[in-house]
């Protein structure tokens, strides 16, 4: 999202956020509603996601905290690091006195925070439909509803221009994604595979298997497909699955291996799934046959 839609929303959001003085609730996806008197000014976020779906809400100021994998946009690098979803510091939490902390299902953290009377809200996107409800509630939450639209649509814009961009040949590729040693592949039902899906492309994957399945390499062998995109974050070139160097996309050398900053935008659900159809258009633009 380019700065100058980030500041509109600042300015937006500070003026709503004033006129929100009626209490109002929220119903995180656990079912469990929490009343709030004025919108939350500080706020913990333990999923990277999360974090950026706030910035993108130009909220980042009300970041008191994050987990240890946020990293974006630049300034929550300077925030406190309050553990990992799965391992946060609750004593650390406790101390940034939060109005409101975000966490994930997989986190199970949400009770033990509640336990200490803090208001958890559980949320975790993890396809399209998901990034653009939680950007919808957050916004409530933060006090500025209906900001999200704007968020919305910047993706929807970012991604039609990405497809818009690919050349014919790229359309035809069918693509093998890979998001973690394994090999855990991105199928058709996981979000990137829906990503993947909005450039026109085939992914070798399909939805039957699951959004990330853990595959016999054998299987990628037997899909042959014609490009192989690596988002694993190991940063490892070397294709060394038993009867990978057989096929014809590691033959002829059409691979894609991510920079680091580049995997994390394209397996994370968020705000930023626009530059992650441009990562994927890059690279099939460069790389199909």
């Amino acid at each position: 999202m380019n700065k100058l839609l980030r500041l509109g929303l600042a300015l937006w959001m500070g003026c709503i956020g004033h006129a929100l003085a009626a209490p109002y609730e929220i119903v995180d996806e656990t079912g469990a509603r929490l009343r709030f008197d004025a919108p939350p000014q500080r706020v913990v976020s333990l999923l990277p996601s999360l974090t950026e779906t706030v910035c993108a809400l130009g909220a980042c100021a009300r970041l008191v905290g994050v987990d240890r994998f946020s990293n974006w946009p630049p300034e929550v690098r300077a925030l406190p690091q309050l553990g990992g979803g799965i391992d946060p510091n609750i004593e650390s939490i406790v101390r940034a006195r939060p109005d409101v902390v975000l966490v994930s299902h997989s986190g199970r953290v949400g009770e033990r925070l509640r336990a200490l009377g803090l208001k958890v809200v559980v949320l975790e996107p993890k396809n399209h439909a998901d990034v653009r409800r939680v950007l919808s509630t957050v916004g409530q939450l933060l006090g500025v509803p209906g900001a999200e639209a704007a968020v919305w649509q910047s993706i929807e814009q970012g991604m039609a221009q990405a497809a818009a961009a690919l050349p014919e040949n790229a359309r035809r590729a069918r693509v093998y994604i890979e998001v973690s040693r394994g090999p855990y592949a991105a199928g058709e039902a996981s979000f990137i595979g829906e990503t993947l899906a909005r450039l026109g492309v085939a992914n070798v994957v399909p939805a039957a298997l699951g959004p990330f399945p853990k595959l016999n390499p054998e299987y990628v062998v037997r899909a042959d497909p014609d490009l192989i995109m690596l988002a694993n974050r190991t940063m490892q070139a070397e294709i060394d699955y038993p009867g990978w160097q057989a096929m014809r996309a590691v033959r002829e050398q059409r691979i894609c291996l991510f920079s680091l900053d580049d995997a994390e935008i394209v397996v994370r659900p968020g705000p930023r799934m626009d530059q992650a159809a441009r990562v994927m258009a890059d690279c099939l633009k460069a790389r199909a046959p």
